[in-house]
């Protein structure tokens, strides 16, 4: 009964919409892992701190653990759909980040432009 009671309340946390409940949720995970009595408390457990790294957006950890869940299950819906949001997500960082990374080497070289000519 207690183990189904953390599972609930782990659960909750990590889909909650604040960022310290989740991080509970996550913390919760961690610690009751090891003491996981069945291999399917343990794939539940494992998920749900992915979906806890996901939500944080701690996404190679959330990818790490999801893909752990595919060892052990390797036709898990859940976790494949996870796998796919996390990837995405991560791919769509990236796209962000280049961008990011594209604008600020444009400014630093429009601002040494824009110097060299104020000289002339």
């Amino acid at each position: 009964m207690k183990s189904e009671n953390l599972m609930r309340l782990s659960w909750a946390l990590v889909h909650s919409k604040h960022p310290e409940d989740v991080q509970r949720g996550i913390a919760m995970l961690e610690a009751s892992l090891n003491n996981s009595k069945t291999p399917l408390q343990y794939r539940e457990r494992l998920y749900l701190l992915a979906v806890g790294h996901y939500r944080s957006g701690d996404y190679p950890r959330s990818r790490q653990l999801v893909e752990q869940c595919l060892e052990i299950v390797p036709d898990w819906r859940q976790a494949q759909t996870l796998k796919k949001m996390i990837e995405d997500r991560i791919q769509k960082d990236g796209v962000i980040g280049i961008g990011i990374a594209a604008t600020a080497v444009g400014l630093v070289a429009g601002g040494i432009a824009a110097a060299l000519a104020r000289k002339k």
